[in-house]
């Protein structure tokens, strides 16, 4: 009997030092209890490439997050290819696609791929450079009214101008009626390069436009100047004019329909499914690029505070990234990915998307997912990486799938498999 009992320890202290082992090993698999996170990680970051700063970030998860990966199987199929340069898409009532080309056209595209003759009688556009026929949206109230809103790089005098238009879309889906140019960003410039260009709906019933500060030495500074409608995010009524309850800058001049300033490019805005909250994304120069949840009144720093530098590799104004007054970017990229267009994921199809915010990178060719808890990015996913596409833009669909267009003229669906 006590021999009996004396194996019994044994066997016992042998079982605890395997057990412990193996929980040392970070190598093996350890059967876990507890459900399996949604969205597990892999402890390195997607970003493999050096920065182009030393430049630290001001807190932790600011930059180069773990990598995610997507458990649920996906397929990404192409509905069509014969777009020209595609720039905005957004959906219609009946799950259509309504997407704006570059060069001043509109085409609606079926979700089997067949697409419209171009949509005429749009106001013209000046296409050069980084111009164009830009974001879009439908009126909230599109079954009855048929309104369309837009934004375009309009020619004015003193060059171009970033501009919001709309106009109804006929019957026939043929043809734009008495379209109107609503709002200009005033002051124009010469410049082709940075019109912003993206614009959405509130939970009021108004307008959130993003706009860039065209990119000039001359008009960089502007981001800053509350009397300049360029670099910022401004909301404004249906009818174009500053919308009620705008927050109030102060300044000499100050314009009423300002919401946000301090931007570069910024090509992405979207609103958060159960905050309401705008968050947009925004070109940063070498390095920097930045994502922002945008709090209405606020400054987002540009050209004062960066992550980035001039392209010729020196540094932008003082090199500094944090002052009092001024707003930390969410998240920020370096080298950038140039964020284009995003959206946040709402639905069943892919569970673990839920909430998560997906973003078209133009340079770094792929679609973003960004996994975000309380309101920090925890974890970074890239999707269709391998495709060598410029993504420009990414909308959520009626039955769920993600849309996602490219510079080569691709529709992509993205959906499970």
């Amino acid at each position: 009997m006590k021999k009996s009992f004396q194996f019994l320890l044994m066997l016992i202290a042998f079982i605890s030092i395997i057990a412990c082992s193996k929980s040392d090993n970070n190598t093996e698999t350890v059967n876990n209890p507890e459900p399996e996170p949604e969205t597990p990680t892999t402890g390195t970051p997607v970003e493999t490439n050096p920065p182009n700063t030393n430049y630290s970030p001001a807190f932790e998860g600011q930059t180069r997050v773990n990598r995610v990966t997507t458990t649920t199987p996906y397929q990404a199929n192409v509905i069509t290819s014969s777009l020209t340069a595609p720039w905005g898409i957004t959906s219609l009532p009946d799950g259509r696609l309504l997407i704006t080309e570059k060069g001043g056209t509109m085409r609606i595209v079926t979700s089997s791929g067949t697409v419209s003759s171009p949509i005429t009688g749009i106001p013209a556009v000046n296409s050069s450079g980084q111009g164009g026929l830009l974001g879009l949206c439908i009126d909230p109230q599109f079954s009855t009214n048929r309104m369309i809103y837009w934004v375009f790089s309009e020619n004015v005098a003193g060059g171009t101008i970033t501009s919001v238009a709309k106009g109804n879309l006929t019957t026939t889906e043929t043809m734009i009626e008495n379209p109107t140019v609503i709002y200009r960003a005033n002051p124009s410039s010469n410049s082709t390069a940075h019109y912003g260009g993206r614009i959405l709906f509130d939970a009021t019933g108004n307008l959130l436009v993003s706009t860039g500060e065209k990119a000039n030495s001359n008009t960089r500074p502007l981001a800053q100047t509350v009397s300049a409608a360029i670099g910022k995010i401004i909301r404004i009524t249906t009818s174009g004019m500053p919308a009620s309850g705008n927050p109030i800058f102060t300044g000499t001049g100050a314009l009423p329909e300002l919401y946000s300033i301090g931007h570069r490019n910024p090509q992405g805005i979207a609103l958060h499914p159960v905050t309401g909250e705008l968050w947009q994304s925004e070109h940063g120069p070498r390095g920097g690029d930045e994502l922002n949840r945008i709090q209405p009144g606020s400054n987002y720093g540009w050209p004062i505070i960066t992550y980035g530098l001039e392209y010729s590799g020196q540094p932008i104004g003082s090199a500094i990234q944090q002052q009092n007054g001024m707003e930390q970017p969410v998240y920020y990229w370096d080298p950038v990915i140039s964020p284009s267009g995003m959206t946040f994921y709402k639905g069943n199809h892919i569970p673990e998307w839920q909430n998560n915010l997906f973003i078209g990178a133009l340079s770094g060719t792929h679609i973003a997912r960004l996994v975000i808890t309380n309101n920090i990015v925890t974890g970074e996913e890239r999707l269709l990486s391998g495709l060598n596409q410029r993504f420009r833009d990414i909308t959520q669909g009626l039955d769920e799938a993600l849309y996602a267009i490219t510079d080569a003229g691709r529709l992509y669906k993205i959906d499970r498999e």
